[in-house]
């Protein structure tokens, strides 16, 4: 797994923020000299594309999109790989709650007046998938999605092959009421995985004001990894408004037990071998 994008909500940038890094939900999932399977197309795509360029090959490969949310979207158009004729991506996304198609409701977004050109006039050729809670594969890995709690269709995915397992719940509602209630879908995604990225983006003090904002606390993503015996925990999705002293500060509070998973922040540029 390697980490191009780690912050939610919005892109930011300054000298607080640039060891962890700014871009928002990207992360690429990779076996060999294989395609890799991209995991949310957010600004760190674009970073993602410029390395696959440097490969001197066109990319063909697939993206599963958690939901359509800018902060996990606004990438697409920057991957360089999308000016590339021979470039063919795959990407998965969920139905919508109005019934449209994901590629209609993709698409729509990215179109004049808010981007100077239509998507489906860039030279790559982007087929878009609208799924649900299923399972299929994707090139060499096993796909599991599921909905889980978030604002508006968000999937969760349980990515499988060669006996390894990675969850991916970047944008995830912890119980209003602060509790630590886990969704029978979460269950079925995390269960004994070897490496569980989630969302931590609030404090608790923090959580109290925004309860309804769609987003967790690291506590809670640290109780599901502790219940559903995971063997990493990658804290990720963190505010734009956190630092990295704060985010360092707040790794020294999940500090696991030895019976615990292994704790990690997410950052920019980092890459994690997915073993037990």
């Amino acid at each position: 797994m390697t980490f191009h994008g780690v912050r939610g909500s919005t892109p930011c940038h300054g000298p607080d923020t640039h060891r962890y890094g700014g871009n928002t939900s990207c992360v690429s999932l990779r076996v060999g000299d294989e395609s890799p399977l991209i995991l949310d197309l957010g600004t760190g795509v674009r970073y993602l594309g410029h390395q696959l360029r440097t490969e001197g090959r066109p990319f063909v490969g697939a993206a599963l999109l958690t939901h359509l949310h800018w902060d996990h979207v606004q990438g697409l158009p920057f991957f360089p790989p999308v000016l590339d004729a021979g470039t063919r991506m795959d990407i998965y996304a969920p139905t919508q709650d109005d019934g449209r198609p994901a590629r209609v409701a993709l698409l729509d977004m990215i179109k004049p007046p808010m981007f100077p050109v239509d998507v489906s006039d860039l030279p790559g050729i982007l087929d878009v998938h609208t799924i649900g809670d299923c399972e299929f594969k994707v090139g060499q890995f096993s796909v599991t999605s599921r909905f889980i709690p978030h604002i508006g269709p968000t999937l969760g995915y349980r990515i499988e092959h060669g006996g390894r397992s990675v969850a991916y719940l970047p944008d995830h509602q912890q119980p209003i009421d602060g509790s630590f209630d886990i969704a029978d879908a979460v269950v079925n995604l995390v269960e004994g995985v070897d490496l569980l990225i989630h969302d931590s983006q609030y404090t608790v003090e923090e959580f109290r004001h925004r309860s309804d904002w769609g987003h967790c606390t690291g506590d809670y993503a640290l109780h599901i990894a502790r219940t559903l015996n995971v063997g990493t925990l990658v804290m990720f999705h963190h505010d734009p408004s956190r630092t990295d002293d704060a985010l360092d500060s707040n790794l020294s509070s999940w500090t696991a037990g030895d019976d615990d998973p292994r704790v990690v922040l997410a950052r920019e540029g980092m890459t994690i071998a997915v073993e037990r």
